[in-house]
């Protein structure tokens, strides 16, 4: 009992010494248990520096880096909008090489869930993760372009946001989509004649 006194008594004065002063005034430098981040190993803005060849510790942004703050005058090309609306076309020049690029973003970003072909069958729908949407319905073939764009942008339901992927390969990506739409639902008007298809003989 006289052990358990001792150390309770010495842990007592400990926790006096160091933190029964804590608010006061002195000369003598305190002791300091928690840091909280008071003296960081980082670099402050606009300081020149040794590390870098250029001897300054900003670095120039990445190109194409837009701050949040700065009007663009292609806000349809960056947001998917008109006016406040949806809007339609791709304001990007559509070419094959668009086309190839746009279904190889797909491939890596988007076929996981929606499936080789957009109908919503990806890998994901064998291990219960149900409900990706499905490009071939009226509502996605309906829906505009803008807003495809702004769903890839910013996410929808259990799709996470793809705002990472370069603003120029969000609008291939959208270029894909509507090539799928197409190969599944073209009219025939479309189709090569000797590929369309032959009325039935009576």
């Amino acid at each position: 009992m006289r052990t358990f006194l001792a150390i309770f008594g010495a842990l007592g004065i400990a926790v006096i010494a160091i933190a029964g002063f804590r608010g006061d005034f002195t000369r003598r430098t305190p002791i300091e248990i928690f840091p909280d981040m008071d003296r960081q190993p980082k670099y402050k803005s606009q300081t020149p520096d040794t590390f870098f060849p250029e001897g300054r510790v900003d670095r120039v942004p990445p190109y194409g880096t837009i701050p949040f703050h700065v009007q663009t005058d292609q806000p349809y090309l960056l947001t998917g909008k008109m006016g406040g609306m949806w809007g339609t076309g791709i304001p990007v020049t559509i070419d094959q090489k668009l086309l190839a690029r746009g279904q190889e973003r797909y491939r890596i970003n988007c076929q996981v869930c929606h499936g080789e072909t957009g109908a919503g069958n990806g890998i994901t729908s064998q291990y219960g993760l149900v409900g990706a949407a499905s490009y071939h319905s009226d509502k996605y073939r309906q829906m505009a372009d803008g807003e495809i764009f702004n769903t890839i942008t910013h996410g929808k339901g259990q799709m996470g946001p793809y705002h990472h992927i370069d603003v120029k390969d969000r609008w291939a990506i959208v270029a894909y989509i509507r090539a799928l739409q197409l190969s599944q639902n073209a009219p025939a008007n479309l189709l090569p004649k000797e590929a369309a298809p032959t009325p039935n003989k009576p």
